[in-house]
C-alpha cells in the first residue's frame, strides 16, 4: 500500500532526473531519456519509491540500465524522521559483502533536484513476495510454487537474512548507526526511539496493547546483549528472488545494532501477523517457527536466547508501525474517522495474543 507518489508529476520528475545525470553520466541532456518512470503502489507508506529506465548515448553506443529511486517521504507518516542518506550508506558499506543487495550508483542530498533527497541504485531482476495481497493467500508464491519450492524460497531467505549478522559491522564502519544520547547500550538506544515514536505518533489512551508492551520491554530487558548489524525489516516481502535464490536484499530504513535475535523474531513475526492475524492459514510447505529458529541458530553459530522477547519488540514495533498507517488511511479519506484500523489489525491482534502468552 502506498499513496504518498499519487501526486507527484512524474513527467515533470522524468525532466529533473535528466538534468541531474548529465553531469554524472558526461552527456548531454538531450542525449539522455527516462523511460517507463513509474511510481508502484505496492512500495510502502514509508518512502517514495520511482522505477524507470535509463537510456543514454555515449561513444556512438546506447546504453540502458533498469534503475529504481528511493526518495525522502515529502510527509512522514511512518517515521517521526526519515534519512535516506542511511539507507545508501549501509547499501555501500554491505557492497563488498556476502549479502545480495543493490548497487547504489549515486546518491543526492540536495532537496533541489526532486524536491527532496534521494538515492539511485540498480534494479535487480526478479519477483518479490508481497504483502497486499498476503502472499498466503494470493500471489505467484500461493499459485506459481510447490511446497518444496516454497521450503527453498523460506530457506533461502532465511540464509541471506543470516548473512547479515555474520559481518564484521565494526570493520565496515556500521557504528554510525549507534546512538548514544539515547543510551548506553544498543537496546536501550532502541527502547528510547520507540518511546518517542510512540509519543510522537499515537494517543496511549487509543493503543494501551502498545503500551503495555512498551512497559513489559523495559521491564524484562535480557541481560545478555550481543551486538551485531541487524537489517530491521527482515521478511521475505523485503527480498528479490531469482527462481528460489534470494538475489536482494531491500528496505534498510530501520537498519540498527543491536542483539541479531530481533531480526529472526521479525521475521518469524511479521509471517504470524500476515497469516494468523489475519486469519489466514500458512501454506504448506512453508517452515515452521521451531525449525526456522533451529536453522537460522546453525546458520549464525548463535544462540536465540530471549527469543520471545524480541517477538514482543517485533510485534509492538510493527503495531506502532500500522497504527500510523490507519491514521494517515483516515487523513486521506480511504477509511473514515470511527474505522478502528488504526489500532484493530494484524499486528495489534497478534501483539495481544502474545502478550496474553507470555
Amino acid at each position: 500500500m502506498a499513496f504518498a507518489d499519487e501526486e507527484r508529476d512524474l513527467e515533470q520528475t522524468a525532466e529533473q532526473l535528466k538534468g541531474w545525470l548529465s553531469p554524472k553520466l558526461g552527456v548531454p541532456t538531450e542525449d539522455i531519456r527516462v523511460e517507463d518512470l513509474d511510481a508502484p503502489l505496492s512500495t510502502g507508506f514509508s518512502s517514495d519509491t520511482l522505477l524507470f529506465d535509463l537510456v543514454y548515448e555515449k561513444d556512438g553506443a546506447e546504453l540502458r540500465e533498469g534503475l529504481v529511486a528511493r526518495l525522502e517521504p515529502e510527509e512522514f507518516v511512518m517515521f517521526p524522521y526519515y534519512d535516506v542518506a542511511a539507507q545508501a550508506k549501509a547499501l555501500e558499506l554491505l557492497k563488498d559483502t556476502d549479502v545480495p543487495v543493490p548497487l547504489v550508483r549515486w546518491s543526492e542530498p540536495d532537496k533541489a533536484v526532486v524536491g527532496v533527497p534521494f538515492y539511485v541504485m540498480t534494479r535487480v531482476e526478479g519477483r518479490i513476495p508481497t504483502d497486499n495481497p498476503p502472499m498466503h493467500d494470493e500471489g505467484w508464491i500461493a499459485e506459481d510454487l510447490s511446497e518444496g519450492e516454497r521450503e527453498a524460497i523460506w530457506w533461502n531467505g532465511l540464509e541471506a537474512m543470516s548473512r547479515v549478522h555474520g559481518v564484521d559491522w565494526q570493520a565496515l564502519g556500521f557504528d554510525f548507526l549507534a546512538e548514544p544520547k539515547r543510551g548506553p547500550n544498543a537496546l536501550d538506544q532502541q527502547l528510547d526511539y520507540w518511546q518517542e515514536y510512540f509519543r510522537w505518533g499515537m494517543p496511549p489512551d487509543r493503543h494501551p496493547d502498545i503500551a503495555k508492551a512498551l512497559d513489559y520491554l523495559e521491564a524484562n530487558k535480557p541481560k545478555s546483549q550481543p551486538v551485531a548489524l541487524c537489517w530491521g525489516d527482515s521478511r521475505l516481502a523485503n527480498q528479490i528472488f531469482d527462481g528460489v535464490e534470494c538475489v536482494a536484499v531491500l528496505d534498510w530504513e530501520m537498519a540498527r545494532l543491536g542483539d541479531p535475535v530481533q531480526d529472526l523474531a521479525w521475521w518469524l513475526a511479521s509471517d504470524r501477523c500476515f497469516s494468523e492475524g489475519l486469519e489466514i492459514q500458512r501454506l504448506p510447505g512453508f517452515p515452521g517457527k521451531d525449525e526456522t529458529i533451529a536453522r537460522w541458530e546453525q546458520s549464525t553459530g548463535r544462540e536465540a536466547a530471549n527469543f520471545d522477547y524480541y517477538t514482543i519488540l517485533a510485534l509492538t514495533r510493527f503495531s506502532m508501525n500500522m497504527a500510523r498507517v490507519g491514521q494517515y488511511m483516515k487523513k486521506i479519506e480511504i477509511i473514515d474517522e470511527e474505522n478502528e484500523f488504526d489500532y484493530e489489525n494484524l499486528a495489534s491482534i497478534t501483539l495481544r495474543r502474545a502478550l496474553s502468552e507470555l
